[in-house]
């Protein structure tokens, strides 16, 4: 499998040290990842969690366009994003680091502050870490890996294949919204025209949408009436071909586990029984 080429969804599992781990391994480090960064705002935590994203995401050797784009796109959401709460709150950072050290003033309404601008770059951070740890996990896991190792952390096998079922026919749903929109072309509907102006262009690309929706609600009935002939949901239990035997390198992201366990919990402990004033950590501020 040539891994420059990757797919945004692979069906094939890759050579790289996160490709082989098993299933369930991947599911419980993305998991006690997003569960780190869900319940921190402490930039010292933050940094760490987003590198090791981003180191994975380079490891497994993604496809640089498909990445380097969604990346751009979700860098400039974020940003709009946080433009908007400050032209709603300038002064935000006030009530969530603590303090109003002032930088610029624009207008008597506008001004940039020192704990602000912190705010918005631990929400970018965080933003980022969990999109490039998202991003890495889709990107090292195939359909089946994810239903055996949601089974193997103990969810129902029913709702593991439904999962892993959804995540594998997301590129299908892709390819068939480029087939209809090819057709639709073809048929002289103007669909990316520089020349259409912009709300044409959206409301005809909304009606992509219908036929997408009949062509996938089949796809449904067709995978069911498969699933139903092979008797599935009568057994107990199931196994998967996917799962294999631990590696050396789940045994040593088994400790890492461990550690993100130990990590968690001391984040809760800290902020039940010794809750901060602020929310937002800022290395100038003791809070």
């Amino acid at each position: 499998m040539d891994l420059t080429k990757r797919l945004f969804i692979n069906i094939i599992p890759g050579t790289t040290f996160l490709d082989k781990l098993t299933g369930k391994t991947k599911i419980r480090l993305f998991f006690l990842l997003v569960l780190i960064l869900i319940a921190t705002w402490d930039m010292r935590i933050l940094a760490p969690v987003c590198l090791i994203g981003i180191i994975g995401l380079i490891s497994i050797r993604p496809n640089p366009k498909t990445v380097m784009g969604l990346t751009v796109f979700i860098v400039l959401v974020n940003l709009f994003n946080l433009f908007l709460i400050w032209v709603v709150t300038p002064d935000y950072g006030a009530s969530i680091v603590g303090g109003s050290t002032l930088l610029l003033r624009l207008t008597d309404r506008y001004i940039i502050t020192a704990e602000t601008l912190w705010y918005f770059l631990t929400r970018f951070t965080k933003f980022m870490a969990t999109f490039f740890v998202s991003l890495t996990f889709i990107q090292c896991i195939t359909p089946s890996e994810m239903a055996a190792g949601l089974y193997a952390n103990g969810i129902s096998y029913k709702i593991s294949t439904i999962v892993s079922i959804a995540f594998r026919y997301i590129p299908e749903i892709a390819r068939d919204f480029s087939d209809i929109k090819i057709s639709m072309q073809a048929r002289g509907m103007e669909l990316d025209s520089r020349k259409t102006s912009l709300w044409t262009r959206l409301k005809q690309n909304v009606m992509i949408l219908a036929p997408l929706i009949i062509v996938s609600f089949d796809r449904v009935g067709n995978i069911a009436d498969a699933m139903d002939l092979r008797g599935f949901g009568r057994g107990k239990k199931r196994t998967y071909y996917a799962e294999h035997e631990d590696t050396k390198g789940d045994k040593i992201v088994a400790v890492i586990n461990v550690l993100l366990i130990l990590a968690f919990v001391a984040i809760l402990i800290g902020r039940i029984f010794f809750p901060g004033t602020y929310q937002v950590w800022a290395p100038w501020i003791n809070a």
